[in-house]
């Protein structure tokens, strides 16, 4: 006997009807009826009669019903008991600083109010160190991008963003126009992180099957200084919208054109330690990172994202 098979019955019985439970329950009324009859099956007794008036339950059907109710709000009580329990411990996740400006808030909020005793400890840095770190198992999961994965992380693609050439409003070197090639990338230098970041490893390959190499203007390492740089004309740089977000004058200072290239995409790949290396904190921190994710993603708040929708691929 499944607890499935009990809401099954109770429903035909608070509602009267096969057809209308099946409705109800998203089945079609071949499988609920089967269901049935093999829950009657088990019990060598027949629960439910049809009449002109509907389904209704028979003598010992009506006995079961009552007992059906209170096994079912035992069950609800004990999966709520289940999933209030207070999770306690640590949890240490690294964001990139694009991500953090429009993850960090919604992902540190969501931890306090599910898990309001596990303590979180965020890590901002470019992918590259996170990298580092987290193979150093001095983070239990990070977002990272287009990575060569280490042996034993758990990787799970997460996201997938366009990018888009910045360049300073008030200084443009390029036309402020809301979409232009890859080609005309390689009119003016640019200002991109080092070559040890997976952001401009995205670049310059997307470049390359272009047919050519992107000139730099310089390789700065800090998102902020670099996003100061492009403000003070100094040049434009690559980078996924998220890279504005945390300026609330953005659209004063800057101004983004999306590249018109399908290649020219940042794919993000949410990475932890392996499943057995997690404790329960982190495990949980990883399920509510997905959904804070899919949630901003899903109501536009994250601008120029969308979803990838894949299984876990372990490494």
């Amino acid at each position: 006997m499944e607890l499935r098979q009990l809401r099954y019955f109770v429903r035909i019985v608070e509602l009267g009807s096969m057809g209308r439970a099946a409705l109800d329950l998203g089945m079609v009324q071949s499988a609920l009826s089967q269901q049935i009859s093999r829950l009657e099956g088990e019990l060598s007794t027949r629960l439910l009669q049809r009449t002109s008036k509907g389904t209704v339950p028979t003598e010992a059907g009506l006995a079961f019903f009552h007992e059906a109710q209170l096994t079912l709000r035992h069950a609800d009580q004990a999966i709520l008991a289940a999933q209030q329990a207070r999770l306690s411990g640590a949890v240490s996740v690294g964001l990139s600083p694009t991500n953090a400006s429009v993850l960090g808030l919604p992902l540190m909020r969501a931890m306090r109010e599910r898990y309001p005793d596990v303590r979180l400890h965020m890590v901002s840095a470019l992918s590259g160190h996170l990298s580092s770190l987290l193979n150093a198992r001095q983070l239990d999961l990070a977002i990272l991008f287009d990575t060569q994965a280490a042996r034993r992380w758990s990787v799970t693609p997460l996201l997938e963003e366009r990018l888009f050439l910045i360049q300073s409003r008030r200084r443009p070197l390029w036309p402020l126009a809301e979409r232009i090639t890859l080609q005309q990338l390689q009119e003016k230098p640019l200002i991109l992180p080092s070559g040890s970041h997976g952001l401009r490893s995205s670049i310059v390959t997307a470049c390359a099957q272009a047919g050519f190499q992107p000139q730099l203007a310089m390789e700065i390492d800090s998102l902020t200084m670099l996003m100061e740089a492009v403000d003070a004309g100094l040049g434009a740089t690559v980078q996924p919208w998220s890279a504005v977000n945390s300026y609330e004058d953005a659209a004063e200072r800057f101004w983004w054109s999306e590249i018109d290239d399908e290649h020219v995409r940042r794919q993000a790949l949410l990475c932890s330690l392996s499943d057995d290396e997690l404790s329960p904190a982190a495990l949980a921190a990883r399920v509510v990172l997905t959904d804070c994710a899919r949630q901003l993603v899903q109501s536009g708040k994250w601008m120029g994202a969308r979803l990838v929708e894949r299984g876990p691929a372990p490494a």
